[in-house]
């Protein structure tokens, strides 16, 4: 994962901007003893993040204890010595830099607004819940600290022989976290987790017995479907996801003028995977397992892939200051508007009484979709508008459709080679009809601030041809597999690889946690 620019300490001057992957942004800054974190949103009146909370953060251990060269051996160690040193860990200071397990935090306290301003929250458990996954957000994008271990055997080992361990955070019960039950909750919620599994003999649940020694891991973090604590409550003309309903939700419902949307065209704007008109969190969880076969392979009845248009991923990338998100390809003639949240927010529509000739803008796809920003076009003067300010595609948000795209793509010598679906139009279209009607795979589109600049097929491996050439039982009954296709050369290059495939992969965990395996299969002759 892509970490910030810089690690946060409590005491300094600092503070950093915290991007969730629903929009919502949040200032993380330092206060004695600790971190504040405040929401960004408050315009929105049914904002689910309170005005904000407070965090304490310490590290264990004596920090002058920390020898300058990594690979520094103690010759003199003794067993005593170790006893000794595993003493100090007990010693707490202020927190510097991750630690890979020695970093503790609670949450102080909570600044709630006024209840004539904001309505109180109608679950305080799943509230601070998403405020504990926030600041755990913060948390695992921060510098990654040494994976080897110090240990009483190891300490005479050079750094390179040493054990690893996964980095963590532990959890204190103090302040809002010594609430009766509410590390309980946290626990069954798949947020924190402990070592400790027994039941625990003390009858008094005010003793925290069996709860002190919570924490949470960096892996199980990553495998956490955001969704499961981040929901939109009414989203209002401000937020980065308009309300809609899919397309056929109501197959019987007639427009105003008496007719029925046509097919290929959404009722109403494709949302992101956050938007929730029910004010309830989006995630569900895969359904129980049921069998079937395919071409003679037994294999789990797969579900039903996000509708056309529909977006399934995203998230900020702080190394590149952009939101990447994947959305499944769509048939439609008309392009699909990016809804979602954007580094650089830029107008969806035209200002008033704004005029250009279709000849100014360049590599007109064949359903009317835009290949090209280079163009600088001047509007005449309007009230939206200032005379003279140059409108770009870019400004004006245009995309081509999805099959204008593939056009494009496609027939590029470079990913001809590889794909073999060069040719006209219709060539795409029914490539792309194909890939929309396979049961076990889906197509989509990746975008960076909502600009397209690949496609993608996410697979089931276990009935794909690709499946039946892994030798005996490797093949797992929900691994998958990715193609993938960079069309844009903007978007090319190895630190846009190591981010959108890493995404990929994030993807397939948090759609089912049995996967255990992603697979990719590149040519034999594929020299990249």
């Amino acid at each position: 994962m892509s970490v910030l620019p810089s690690p946060l300490r409590p005491g300094s001057a600092q503070a950093n901007i915290l991007h969730l992957p629903n929009g919502q942004t949040i200032t993380v800054s330092p206060v004695f003893g600790g971190l504040f974190f405040k929401a960004n949103d408050l315009n929105l009146h049914h904002a689910a993040f309170s005005p904000g909370w407070t965090i304490i953060i310490e590290s264990e251990g004596n920090e002058n204890d920390r020898p300058s060269d990594p690979n520094h051996v103690d010759h003199n160690s003794d067993f005593e010595g170790d006893l000794h040193q595993l003493a100090k860990r007990h010693q707490y200071h202020r927190y510097r830099t991750p630690t890979l397990r020695n970093d503790t935090l609670f949450m102080s306290t909570i600044s709630n607004p006024s209840d004539s301003d904001f309505r109180p929250a109608i679950s305080p458990t799943r509230q601070t819940a998403m405020m504990l996954w926030a600041t755990l957000w913060w948390y695992f994008h921060q510098p990654t600290p040494d994976p080897h271990l110090s240990t009483p055997d190891s300490s005479k080992t050079p750094l390179a022989g040493r054990p690893k361990g996964e980095w963590r955070v532990n959890i204190k019960r103090e302040g809002i976290f010594k609430g009766r039950h509410l590390l309980q909750k946290l626990e069954r919620m798949s947020l924190i987790s402990s070592e400790d599994s027994s039941v625990g003999s003390e009858m008094d649940d005010r003793h925290g017995d069996g709860w002190t020694e919570m924490f949470v891991s960096q892996r199980s973090f990553w495998q956490l479907d955001p969704r499961l604590f981040l929901f939109t409550l009414s989203p209002t003309m401000h937020s980065p996801f308009q309300p809609s309903s899919p397309y056929n939700s109501r197959p019987g419902s007639p427009v105003k003028d008496g007719t029925t949307p046509r097919p290929g065209t959404p009722s109403s704007p494709t949302t992101g995977p956050f938007q929730s008109g029910s004010h309830l969190p989006t995630y569900y969880p895969p359904p129980p397992a049921q069998y079937t076969f395919t071409n003679s392979t037994r294999h789990p009845l797969r579900p039903k892939p996000p509708r056309q248009g529909e977006t399934f991923y995203t998230r900020y990338v702080p190394s590149l200051g952009q939101y990447l998100s994947f959305r499944v390809a769509s048939l439609s003639q008309r392009p699909t508007t990016h809804y979602g949240p954007v580094s650089q927010p830029t107008p969806n529509y035209l200002p008033s009484n704004t005029s250009f000739a279709t000849a100014s803008i360049p590599s007109v796809g064949a359903h009317g979709g835009v290949f090209s920003s280079a163009p600088t076009l001047l509007p005449p003067p309007s009230p939206g508008h200032p005379p003279g300010r140059p409108l770009s595609v870019t400004n004006m948000n245009i995309h081509p459709c999805d099959t204008d795209l593939l056009h494009k793509w496609m027939n590029d010598p470079r990913v001809s080679a590889a794909w073999g679906v060069s040719g006209p139009l219709a060539t795409q279209e029914a490539f792309l009809e194909s890939g929309l009607k396979d049961k076990h795979s889906f197509p989509a589109i990746g975008c960076f601030d909502g600009k397209p600049f690949g496609y993608f097929e996410i697979y089931w491996v276990k009935e794909d041809r690709f499946g039946a050439h892994i030798a005996g039982n490797d093949v797992g009954d929900w691994d998958r597999g990715i193609h993938v296709l960079v069309g844009e050369q903007e978007f090319r290059g190895p630190h846009r690889v190591s981010v959108w495939l890493s995404a990929l992969v994030h993807y397939c965990w948090l759609a089912d946690q049995r996967t255990m395996n992603i697979l990719m299969e590149p040519r034999a002759d594929h020299d990249k």
